[in-house]
């Protein structure tokens, strides 16, 4: 799938919100479950709950974690962290442009693996995607920094 970055074999983040053509792709593709990180109030071309239903139909199991830059803590992302494991492998992730989608990706990946926040932010640089200009991008080194006890 063309504009995605993939952190490992199980996670990749979409630098775009897919249409339905781009959800019957990634099924088609071999993904296996698709989370949406847009918030309902923005504006979209498909709404959160066409999207689960179009990708439910090709056969996809899908999960809205809705996140507002404005409004994340450690409580959103935690939820997040309990939610992942439940979720059929490789994993699509996206929300408009891959920035909250590859945040809440690599401190989900970083706390379970023990990592600090400078190598989440690492490990999304290594990969193609690099959060280490961005606002939300301290926040995922703070975020990384209090799991791993660093």
């Amino acid at each position: 799938m063309d504009n995605t970055v993939t952190i490992d074999r199980n996670y990749s983040i979409a630098r775009f919100a897919p249409d339905e053509a781009g959800l019957r792709q990634a099924a088609e593709e071999g993904f296996r479950s698709v989370v949406n990180f847009r918030t309902s109030e923005e504006k979209q071309e498909v709404t959160p709950d066409e999207e689960r239903r179009i990708a439910e139909e090709a056969g996809l199991a899908y999960l809205h974690h809705p996140v507002s830059p404005d409004a994340l803590d450690d409580a959103l992302v935690d939820d997040f962290r309990r939610k992942m494991p439940e979720l059929p492998q490789p994993v699509l992730l996206h929300c408009a442009s891959g920035k909250r989608a590859g945040a809440m990706t690599l401190m989900a990946l970083a706390a379970d693996r023990g990592l600090d926040g400078e190598a989440a932010l690492a490990m999304g640089r290594e990969n193609g995607l690099d959060l280490t200009q961005e606002q939300i991008g301290r926040f995922v080194k703070d975020y990384a920094d209090r799991k791993s006890g660093a």
